[in-house]
């Protein structure tokens, strides 16, 4: 078959020989990566299952194979996985696909990541899967609503690990705020008062201007500019202007959360370099102690709080979520339901029955007592459970051996029956609360489940004419004439015919 691309930036695929090689091997694996004999095992067989899994990873390094070793034990299998860091996984993604290295089981990133390989779905480079859900009784407990967002012209071709729809808000130094007198900012107003009082006012009390109001990074979604520009009014991704669904970067309110952040940045109150900064970074500035305010996934906090009391033992820290923007109204950033995805490319895997043999692990996933495991670790080792309810032993072992395995677990708590957590952590609890009441606000977006046949062939480059011009527009290389001019060559190179198609769908 020949190979349809995905749309990438041209540097993504020019790329050394050293780094393809390395994107065949998966980098470091986890275990030692199984070999087959390309025959497909008979039904009777049962000799375990051989499978290569490609996920990101959002640790400093590769997990051991402890939890590898009792998930092969309990679903029969002999499991290699790829990991590659979060920060670019795209590019490992985009690479080892343009080069036929998919293995058998790839994990999209995001959203963004998934709509980027509708093309290649549709080029027929990956299984249909919803015909054969059916079959598996714990597949099929997977989310309706959520599985409806993933399907690409009325077909199902991935499975999903679930995400907190509205998990964003905002992890702050309370210790800094009781210091200055700052109260939780009820609106955006007082958020800028509290982050300029973080840079100005000595927060950390050593007499040195050596401190800021907000870490942020890299990324216009999933770092904090998404999340304060939907406090502030704007759009998730479209929104209805006229009785049409429009771009989010139309409407006024994308120039004021562009100027909101402008001003940040123009006063040192945010870190300069944002835009060249990786999650990583952006998180160890809070950790720290540089930075007092954190604007992301509220539930990160237990891992930041820890990492922080490591180097400012005094350190209390916070969450919070319902900030108002001008019009005084709560708003929440909401996500479709689902982290990411998981595809099966037809290349790596040959036949029906091999996929089905994917898919029955899959199914074992969902059960309780694997379910557990990939989330957890394994019990006693990495938690206990109190009340019904898994706590983690030792954080730390539980950061290093099982978070690369959560970050790839199927489906959701209430699917697969796993363990609520409760923890030590005061903050991270409330988060948990907080991310319920922040559902009454959730803002969705309303064109998530139509398509455009000229945004999956050119959305990917025209997103990235947009995020640039926004961070040159915050760094103060372009006014608002020159953002207004990329939003006008944003619908000449075909955004108006996005719009329009996006409107056509919607009727």
């Amino acid at each position: 078959m020949k190979r349809k691309l995905v749309s990438i930036p041209l540097s993504v695929l020019l790329v050394s020989s050293a780094l393809l090689a390395a994107c065949a091997d998966g980098g470091k694996t986890a275990t030692p990566a199984a070999t087959t004999s390309g025959e497909t095992p008979k039904a009777t067989d049962n000799k375990p299952t051989a499978i290569t899994i490609m996920t990101p990873l959002n640790t400093p390094e590769n997990p051991p194979d402890v939890v590898i070793k009792e998930l092969e034990k309990l679903t029969n299998t002999k499991l290699t996985f790829q990991f590659f860091p979060a920060d670019t996984y795209e590019e490992k993604l985009n690479t080892t696909f343009a080069t036929g290295g998919l293995p058998q089981v790839t994990y999209l990133k995001n959203q963004a990541t998934f709509i980027q390989m509708k093309s290649a779905i549709r080029d027929g480079q990956f299984w249909e899967i919803g015909p054969y859900l059916k079959e598996f009784p714990n597949l099929s407990k997977l989310k309706s609503t959520t599985l409806e967002n993933t399907k690409v012209d009325g077909k199902l071709y991935t499975l999903y690990r679930g995400v907190d729809i509205a998990r964003q808000g905002m992890i702050y130094r309370k210790d800094w705020a009781d210091k200055l007198g700052l109260k939780p900012p009820a609106n955006t107003e007082e958020l800028y008062a509290m982050m300029k009082a973080f840079t100005e006012n000595d927060p950390d009390g050593n007499g040195k201007k050596d401190t800021i109001g907000l870490t942020d990074r890299n990324d216009l979604i999933y770092g904090s500019f998404k999340t304060v520009a939907t406090w502030l009014g704007v759009p998730n991704n479209w929104g209805v202007k006229d009785g049409k669904i429009q771009p989010e970067f139309t409407f006024p309110e994308y120039i004021t959360a562009m100027d909101y952040y402008k001003k940040l940045r123009d006063e040192g109150i945010i870190n300069k370099d944002f835009a060249a900064t990786s999650k990583t970074d952006q998180q160890n500035l809070f950790k720290k102690g540089t930075a007092g305010i954190y604007i992301g996934a509220m539930t990160d906090v237990e891992t930041l709080e820890k990492d922080l009391k490591k180097n400012v033992p005094t350190a209390v820290v916070d969450v919070h979520s319902m900030v108002a923007g001008k019009d005084g109204k709560f708003s929440s950033w909401a996500l479709p339901g689902y982290a990411n995805v998981i595809m099966f490319p037809k290349s790596a895997v040959k036949n029906e029955a091999e996929l089905k043999k994917i898919l029955a692990f899959f199914d074992k996933m969902m059960t309780p007592e694997v379910a557990n495991t990939m989330f957890w670790g394994i019990k006693d080792v990495h938690y206990t459970v109190v009340d019904n309810k898994a706590k983690k032993k030792d954080k730390e072992l539980v950061e290093r051996e099982v978070k690369p395995f959560t970050d790839a677990a199927v489906g959701d708590e209430d699917t697969t029956g796993r363990y609520i957590g409760v923890s030590d952590s005061v903050p991270f609890t409330k988060a948990q609360t907080l991310k319920i009441d922040n559902l009454k606000y959730a803002v969705q977006d309303p064109a998530a489940p139509l398509e455009s046949k000229t945004y999956l062939e050119k959305g990917v480059q025209l997103q990235e004419l947009i995020k640039d011009a926004t961070n040159k527009y915050i760094y103060g290389n372009i006014d608002k004439a020159g953002f207004e001019k990329a939003v006008e060559d944003w619908k000449n190179r075909g955004g108006n015919k996005i719009i329009e198609e996006y409107n056509a769908a919607k009727k």
